[in-house]
C-alpha cells in the first residue's frame, strides 16, 4: 500500500515556527518519525511539502497513483476551494490532519467535506491515526 503524505504552506518551518503550537520537531523529522510507524503496517509513505496552493493541487491530481493520501493543507484549510475540488476530482481516498486544533483555535476547515475524516490537535499522532485508517481500507 503507499500511501501520499501532502503537507502545505509554512509546514517547512516546523521546529522553528511556534514552537508553543506546532512542537520543536521538524517536518524532516516527523516524517521520519511517520516512514518507521508506517512500515509495519505494510504502508510506504511519499512525502510533498509546498508552499504554493497550485503545487498541492498538481500532487492532488496525481492522487490515483496512491492508495489513499494524508493531507495537511495548512493555511489554505481556511479558503481553498481549489484544493478542494482537487480533492473531489480524485477517487483516492483522503484524510485531512492538523497538528494543532484548528476548530480550538477559531478555524474552521472547507476542505475537509472532500475527506473521508479529520483529526485535529493531537500532533503528529492525528497523522499516525490517518495513515491506520487508511491502512484498513
Amino acid at each position: 500500500m503507499k500511501i501520499l503524505v501532502i503537507n502545505g504552506a509554512n509546514l517547512n518551518m516546523l521546529g522553528k515556527r511556534e514552537p508553543d503550537i506546532y512542537g520543536t520537531k521538524t517536518l524532516d523529522e516527523m516524517n521520519n518519525e511517520l516512514q518507521v510507524y508506517a512500515a509495519p503496517l505494510g504502508v510506504e509513505l511519499e512525502f510533498f511539502q509546498s508552499n504554493h496552493e497550485g503545487e498541492i493541487i498538481d500532487k492532488i491530481h496525481t492522487g490515483d497513483d496512491y492508495d489513499g493520501i494524508v493531507i495537511n493543507p495548512a493555511a489554505h484549510t481556511h479558503y481553498s476551494i481549489a484544493i478542494l475540488d482537487a480533492i473531489k476530482a480524485i477517487k483516492t481516498p483522503t484524510i485531512e490532519v492538523h497538528l494543532s486544533s484548528i476548530t480550538e483555535r477559531g478555524r474552521v476547515s472547507i476542505t475537509h467535506e472532500a475527506c473521508i475524516d479529520m483529526f485535529e490537535g493531537i500532533g503528529i499522532d492525528g497523522y499516525k491515526k490517518a495513515i491506520e485508517k487508511l491502512s484498513q481500507i
